[in-house]
C-alpha cells in the first residue's frame, strides 16, 4: 500500500528544500562535482558507443580522457592566448572607437551629438571609462573567475572527478535505481527518460551548436580579415547557448569591429554581415534541427528565465544547474498537467454524467468493445 499523496508531497518537498540549501550553502563545495558530473553525462554515449565497438569501460574512459587532454592541451597552447591577447588589444582601442564614432555622428547629426548633448557626454564618459578601467576590469573578470574556478579545480579535482564518474555512470545509475521508492518506480523510471531525452536533445546537442557555430563565427572572420575575429567569434559561439542572444551580441560587436576597422571599404563590411546571415542560416534550418531537435520541450523564454533566477539565486553554480532543472520542471509540470487533466478535479461530475449520457443513448444492452 502506497503512502498518502499528502506524505508523498512532504516527503519529495524536503528533498527539492534540501537541494536548493545545499545549492545555496555549499556551492563552491559542490561546484567540482557538478562540472565533472556534467562533462560524465555529456561523454557517457561516447563511452557507450566505444564499449559496443569492443571496448571495456575502464578502456572506454581512458581513451576519451586521452583525447580530452591533448584537446585541452591544444586549447591552453594554441587559443586561449590568442584570445586573451585580442581581448587586451580590444580594451586598448575602445576609447579610438568611441571618438571614431562620435566624429560620424558630429558629420551626420550635429544637433544630436552637440556639446553638453546626453549623447556626447555618454559617449566621452564610455570612452574614458574604458581606457582607464578596461584594464583593471579584465583583471578583476580573470582574478573572480580564478576565485570561482582556481587553477587546482580546473586542472586536476575536475577531470578526476569527471573521470570516476564516467567510468561508474552505469554503476551509479544502477545504484539509484535500486533506492527508487517500489510502488512508483515506473512512473519514475519513465519521467528519468523523459528528462534524458530533454536533456540529451537540448544540452548535448547544444553545447555541439555553441562549438560549431564558434569555430565558424572565429575561422571565417580571420579569413575575412577582420582583426578581433576570434574574440568575436568565442563570443558569439559561447552564447549561442541563450537563444537569440549569441547572434545579437556577436553579431552586433563583429559588424562594429568592422566599421572600425574597413570604414570606408562596405564590401568588407558586408562580408562580415554575411559571415553572420549565414551563420544563422546554417543554425536555423541545418545545425540545431539535426543536433537538437524541435521538441525538446524547453521554449526559449522558459531558458532565459531558469537562467536568470538560478544566476541570481545561487550564482555561477545555478546557471550551471539551471538548465537540467529547468528541463526537470518541465517535465514534472507536463506530467501534473497531463493527470490534472484526467482527474475529477479538472472533469467534475460534468464527466461523469457525459459518460452516463452516452451509457443512456446506447441503451442498457448496447455492446462496447472496451468491456470485452
Amino acid at each position: 500500500m502506497s503512502l498518502p499523496v499528502r506524505q508523498q508531497v512532504l516527503y519529495w518537498g524536503v528533498a527539492a528544500l534540501l537541494f536548493a540549501l545545499a545549492l545555496w550553502g555549499l556551492g563552491q563545495v559542490i561546484l567540482p562535482f557538478l562540472i565533472g558530473g556534467a562533462i560524465a553525462y555529456f561523454l557517457d554515449p561516447l563511452a557507450d558507443r566505444l564499449e559496443r565497438m569492443g571496448l571495456s569501460r575502464p578502456a572506454a574512459t581512458a581513451v576519451i580522457a586521452l583525447i580530452a587532454t591533448l584537446a585541452f592541451v591544444v586549447l591552453a597552447l594554441a587559443i586561449i592566448p590568442a584570445m586573451v591577447r585580442q581581448l587586451t588589444q580590444l580594451v586598448e582601442i575602445a576609447p579610438e572607437a568611441t571618438q571614431r564614432l562620435m566624429n560620424f555622428l558630429t558629420t551626420t547629426f550635429p544637433s544630436l551629438i552637440e556639446p553638453g548633448s546626453v549623447v556626447n557626454e555618454t559617449l566621452t564618459s564610455f570612452g574614458t571609462s574604458v581606457k582607464d578601467r578596461g584594464g583593471e576590469l579584465a583583471q578583476t573578470l580573470l582574478s573572480s573567475a580564478m576565485g570561482v574556478v582556481n587553477f587546482i579545480v580546473l586542472v586536476v579535482v575536475v577531470p578526476v572527478v569527471a573521470f570516476y564518474m564516467l567510468l561508474d555512470w552505469d554503476n551509479m545509475v544502477a545504484k539509484i535505481d535500486s533506492w527508487l521508492p517500489r510502488d512508483h518506480v515506473e512512473t519514475v523510471r519513465a519521467l528519468a527518460r523523459e528528462i534524458d531525452r530533454v536533456l540529451s536533445g537540448f544540452v548535448r546537442g547544444q553545447v555541439s551548436v555553441c562549438l560549431i557555430l564558434g569555430a565558424f563565427y572565429a575561422v571565417a572572420l580571420m579569413l575575412a580579415g577582420l582583426n578581433f575575429g576570434l574574440i568575436a567569434g568565442a563570443i558569439a559561439g559561447g552564447l549561442t547557448f541563450i537563444p537569440y542572444v549569441g547572434a545579437l551580441v556577436g553579431g552586433a560587436l563583429a559588424i562594429g569591429l568592422a566599421l572600425f576597422q574597413f570604414w570606408g571599404d562596405w564590401v568588407a563590411i558586408g562580408i562580415v554581415a554575411a559571415i553572420f546571415a549565414v551563420g544563422q542560416f546554417l543554425e536555423g534550418n541545418v545545425i540545431t534541427p539535426r543536433l537538437v531537435g524541435s521538441s525538446v520541450g524547453l521554449h526559449p523564454l522558459w531558458l532565459i528565465f531558469a537562467l536568470s533566477a538560478f544566476g541570481t539565486l545561487f550564482g555561477f553554480v545555478g546557471m550551471l544547474v539551471a538548465v537540467p532543472v529547468a528541463a526537470m520542471i518541465g517535465v514534472l509540470t507536463r506530467f501534473a498537467i497531463d493527470h490534472y487533466l484526467e482527474g475529477r478535479l479538472y472533469k467534475g461530475f460534468a464527466g461523469r454524467d457525459e459518460a452516463a449520457a452516452v451509457q443512456a443513448e446506447d441503451g442498457p444492452l448496447a455492446h462496447h468493445p472496451a468491456e470485452d
